[in-house]
């Protein structure tokens, strides 16, 4: 689900608490040690969030939030930000090439640069919260 949250607007942020979960309380994120990630270099998105990353000049980052049940990938482009706000059960997280990461929902997709240490941690930190706290599968019983 891509959202614009430039505005401060309640049912928008029901619809995201509702989707991915409530942000986590600072004990919580203590003992996360961190639910932010690093500054993340776009290199390359579906057609969709390309076509807003076009609309200005400027370097085309993005970061994630972790939430209790999902993600949140937020990126700006003129003076709006954005959202792809992302449940876990539909997160795809794929590193396609070295230095490289793909996030994916339905047919959105951003890929971004992992050039430093600090990066690939947090989303190996990402992959062990989502396979920690997922529902329990047939095949685990």
């Amino acid at each position: 689900m891509l959202l614009n949250i430039s505005y401060n607007r309640p049912a928008i942020s029901e619809r995201i608490n509702e989707k991915v979960g409530k942000p986590f309380t600072l004990f919580e994120r203590v003992k996360l040690k961190g639910t932010g990630s690093p500054k993340l270099q776009i290199t390359s998105a579906s057609i969709d969030i390309h076509n807003l990353l076009i609309l200005d000049n400027n370097t085309n980052v993005c970061n994630v939030e972790m939430r209790n049940n999902g993600i949140i990938v937020m990126f700006r482009s003129l003076l709006e930000t954005y959202a792809l706000v992302i449940p876990y059960f539909k997160l795809n997280l794929y590193k396609g090439k070295a230095e490289e990461y793909s996030i994916y929902i339905d047919h959105y997709f951003i890929k971004v640069k992992a050039d430093k240490p600090g990066i690939h941690k947090f989303f190996k930190k990402i992959i062990d919260y989502k396979s920690d706290n997922a529902p329990t599968q047939i095949g685990d019983l």
